[in-house]
């Protein structure tokens, strides 16, 4: 799954004080055969040392690992994750863990670091969770799955296909992601496998829980089409039968143009769109001048890329369940 280079991160994980206390030259470059040798990761703590790239591939981590996995994250709560820039000391943590795990071109400076570290196990979550939604939402509406938004951000690449790489916003995506993760946390760490595989199918089994929730919960609405500041939901819409227009295409900072915001004046009054969708790391003026022009109301959809005081929930389902309200206000579901 080619993922586009898109502009988004948060940074700042700390190398913990058992690796710390190890000392470089004893830790050196940690690979998988050296922490399937013992009772687990090559820290002092037996524990996998997981270092994630941002919020969502974190909370997998931590989910599927258990007790048995030491997570940190590049990306600190409330940046932006396409905007991560990768701190020298970051990149020696990355040549320090145990499991590299990043989204691939999600973040252009995570990628970097990953390839500059020499970590020897570097996880991409694309690879683990390709899924076809995506894909198949692109053929249906002849856009080109690897396809650039054309300058200004016309926000035309709202096909949540291979251009998109915010897969966990389909539960099924997101599931196969983690029973992936299982998989490289058995093969570093043999002694726990049965933990991880009994974790990540504890996780898929409430992810497709949250699947039928969105699926039930959207059922009998008025419109299958929401707009949003952020071409983000690409994924989430192919899942449900729903259509994204973005206003500034997969480029959160991107300025539409003048065309695309008439465009979307038409799209809202032919389609009975009610709402215009920001979120909560990005500006809302572009959602809130639209929602002005158009007499449409502006509510949150949150990409979940990171987890703030100013998030609709403290963890991934409680966010997704309120994405989930906020999408059947707006798409009028009964």
């Amino acid at each position: 799954m080619d993922v586009m280079n898109v502009r988004r991160n948060r940074p700042a994980s700390r190398i913990t004080a058992a690796a710390a206390a190890a000392g470089a030259t004893a830790l050196g470059l940690v690979t998988l055969t050296a922490c399937g040798t013992g009772a687990g990761g090559a820290g002092g703590d037996g524990k996998v040392n997981v270092v994630a790239s941002f919020y969502p591939l974190e909370y997998l981590a931590e989910e599927v690992g258990g007790e048995h996995v030491s997570v940190t994250t590049l990306t600190k709560p409330g940046v932006e994750p396409h905007d991560l820039e990768i701190k020298p000391r970051q990149t020696a943590e990355l040549s320090e863990a145990d499991v590299a795990f990043y989204l691939k071109g999600l973040q252009p400076a995570v990628d970097a670091a990953v390839a500059q570290s020499g970590v020897k196990t570097a996880v991409d979550a694309a690879e683990l969770g390709a899924g076809e939604h995506g894909d198949e939402h692109a053929e249906e509406h002849g856009d080109e799955p690897s396809g650039e938004p054309e300058s200004g951000g016309d926000g035309h690449d709202h096909s949540g296909g291979a251009s998109d790489p915010h897969l966990w916003l389909d539960p099924t995506q997101y599931a196969e992601v983690a029973e992936g993760f299982a998989k490289t946390l058995a093969e570093a760490d043999p002694d726990h496998a049965a933990a991880y595989e009994k974790n990540a199918g504890a996780l898929a089994k409430k992810l497709t829980a949250l699947d039928k929730e969105f699926a039930d919960g959207l059922r009998n609405r008025t419109t299958d089409t929401f707009i949003t500041t952020h071409a983000a939901f690409g994924h989430l819409a192919s899942r449900y039968g729903l259509e994204q227009e973005a206003i500034g295409g997969l480029d959160p900072e991107a300025e539409p143009s003048p065309a695309r915001m008439r465009e979307l004046h038409t799209v809202a009054e032919r389609e009975k769109v009610t709402t215009v969708f920001f979120e909560t790391l990005v500006s809302d003026a572009t959602a809130k001048t639209l929602a002005a022009d158009t007499g449409l109301k502006t509510d949150v959809l949150d990409p979940l890329e990171g987890i703030t005081d100013r998030s609709a929930g403290d963890d991934y389902f409680e966010v997704m369940r309120a994405n989930l309200d906020a999408l059947r206000k707006a798409l009028g579901s009964g």
